[in-house]
């Protein structure tokens, strides 16, 4: 029997393919996703993997065969899938590995309306009926099969974001966008159809070998040459998208990085000047910047744990407009609370061509203190390491610590977060500080201890 405990992780699925999971396990998710959601009908769509479109038909098949009808979007963005799964108000199987290599793949999975689908909303009880069926048999078809029909939803989904953005009075901006081969080749030119935008397309064919580089925007290696091609061309702003493209980076006019954490402030004031008084999300390795932002415009800000189901999850329970994280997912109450990168976008290219400034003068204003970046550590022993950094600090004078994902310190000039992966023997750090001096000193800090 297949060891589901590699590939199934907190809210999806995700592996190596064929050593980990093929299109015969894809066929056992398929019908357990059926049967866990209880639903006539679901929506499925992949990225350009080149075992994605195999795996995601297998997986059709699975949920056909107990008699639901299964609608193919094809090849489509994961937040085109969220889209697809809003709109016809259907369960949804995006199959995508995200930013992971090529011989990697993945579902992700929501109920209709894109509501999450995480290891304690779902994803348990479909592993626990794989696992049934794989060690004897597979499930009881339906006396009645359901039916695999094909939709395109590409321009509904760019109408829909269309239509929650207002660009039709903004400058002409030359725009550089660097899909790393990934699903922005796919979305970006539909969506910035008829718009006065001048775009620079880098590595929009799909292809899920990566053949330029790895489809992972975060990475400063990953966004070498959209900066160049920035700063070659004069370009206004720089987007890259990861392999899914469901995250969106930023880089300036300058062909600077903009944090994500500025990102999030900057939409942020933008959706609350749309709904005043509104509630925020923002996870605990965000900036300060953001829920001081969000408090100036009248906001509630409220911090949660790292990854989309927490997010979601939150902004269901809170009526959230927007939630951020430093990662570069953005999610959106007029989204059915799914995270769009290309929302995200939107809205900075409304922002940016709405003035006459550049975007670093712009985003200067939600970019407000130093910060470390995330720096992963390996360790034979996270839980050991974790208590040691407890240790060092639970007795520091003007410390508070809280432990809502990993360990959190904060002090009135700094802070920090380290918390485990998930899926490797590493350890995350983030620190934050008033001047970049304080940041590297409490980096240095903290990593003597988690690296001793």
């Amino acid at each position: 029997m297949p060891d589901l405990s590699q590939i199934v992780k907190a809210y999806d699925v995700r592996g190596v393919v064929p050593d980990q999971w093929d299109e015969a396990l894809a066929e056992l998710f398929g019908a357990a996703f059926a049967r866990v959601t209880d639903a006539d009908a679901i929506v499925v769509g992949h990225d350009m993997r080149p075992s994605s479109p195999g795996l995601a038909r297998a997986f059709a098949r699975g949920a056909a065969s107990l008699g639901v009808d299964v609608t193919e979007i094809g090849l489509c963005s994961t937040d085109q899938l969220y889209f697809a799964s809003g709109y016809l108000d259907l369960p949804g199987a995006m199959f995508t590995a995200s930013h992971n290599p090529a011989r990697y793949n993945g579902i992700k999975m929501c109920r209709a309306g894109a509501a999450p689908i995480g290891q304690d909303s779902g994803l348990g009880e479909i592993r626990a009926l794989v696992e049934g069926w794989a060690d004897g048999g597979a499930p009881e078809p339906a006396a009645e099969p359901g039916t695999i029909t094909q939709r395109d939803v590409l321009h509904d989904y760019a109408a829909h974001l269309r239509s929650l953005v207002d660009l039709t009075a903004i400058r002409p901006l030359k725009v550089v966008v660097d899909a790393g081969n990934g699903m922005g080749g796919h979305t970006v030119p539909t969506v910035f159809e008829g718009l006065p935008l001048e775009l620079d397309a880098l590595y929009f064919e799909l292809d899920g070998t990566f053949p330029n580089h790895e489809a992972n925007p975060l990475d400063p290696k990953n966004i070498v040459d959209l900066q160049a091609r920035v700063r070659e061309t004069g370009a206004d702003i720089g987007l890259a998208f990861d392999g899914d493209a469901d995250r969106c980076f930023v880089v300036d006019g300058r062909g600077e990085p903009v944090s994500p954490s500025a990102i999030t402030a900057l939409v942020a004031s933008r959706e609350l000047a749309k709904h005043p008084g509104g509630t925020v999300i923002h996870n605990c390795i965000t900036s300060w910047s953001v829920p001081e932002v969000v408090k100036e415009n009248g906001g509630t800000p409220v911090r949660t744990r790292v990854g989309h189901s927490f997010i979601k999850a939150e902004m269901a329970r809170t009526g959230a407009i927007f939630g951020g994280e430093h990662s570069a997912h953005y999610y959106f109450r007029d989204f059915w609370n799914a995270d769009t990168g290309m929302l995200a976008a939107l809205h900075v290219l409304a922002a940016l061509g709405g003035q006459q400034g550049p975007l670093s003068g712009l985003v200067a204003q939600y970019d407000r203190y130093a910060a470390s970046g995330e720096i992963n550590s390996t360790v034979d022993d996270q839980t050991g390491r974790m208590e040691a950094v407890k240790a060092a600090y639970e007795r520091r004078e003007g410390a508070e610590l809280d432990e809502l994902d990993g360990l959190t310190v904060t002090t009135a000039n700094w802070w920090f977060n380290l918390r485990p992966s998930n899926t490797e023997p590493l350890l995350r750090l983030n620190v934050e500080a008033r001047d970049q001096e304080t940041a590297a000193e409490v980096r240095d800090e903290v990593l003597s201890i988690v690296r001793a």
